[in-house]
């Protein structure tokens, strides 16, 4: 039998002051991710996590919400203070993500688009006859 782990035992998270935050807009809903400087996600959370269900998911104003809390958690957690901030995807929760995390005082670093885009694409639809 394994012995109960006392506080001591406990591994303490790191206290970081920079970060990184994901936002992915997707047409439907808004995932937020806070992670470190290496990549651990710290915080996450969604507009449907948030409470929100079927359409209004993908609304700014959940988005705005769902960013809201999210970092609000970052901020006591974790004391972050200043982040980098990568945006994929075309949903309207973009902009108003960006908007809620700067209303909220953090440092803004960067802001980068990582939305993936083909350079070829899929293979074309064959030609129509005539």
């Amino acid at each position: 039998m394994a012995a109960k782990k006392t506080k001591k035992d406990r591994v303490e998270k790191k206290q970081s002051p920079k970060g990184k935050v994901y936002i992915s807009a997707t047409f439907n809903n808004t995932l937020i991710t806070v992670t470190d400087m290496e990549g651990n996600a710290l915080v996450w959370g969604s507009s449907g996590n948030v409470g929100f269900k079927g359409t209004r998911k993908s609304t700014p104003f959940a988005a705005t919400t769902a960013t809201d809390k999210v970092i609000k958690k970052a901020k006591e957690e974790n004391a972050l203070t200043e982040v980098e901030i990568y945006v994929k995807g075309p949903g309207p929760g973009r902009d108003a993500a960006l908007r809620a995390i700067r209303s909220t005082g953090l440092k803004i670093a960067m802001i980068a688009d990582v939305t993936p885009i083909p350079h070829n694409g899929p293979r074309p639809k064959k030609k129509r006859r005539a």
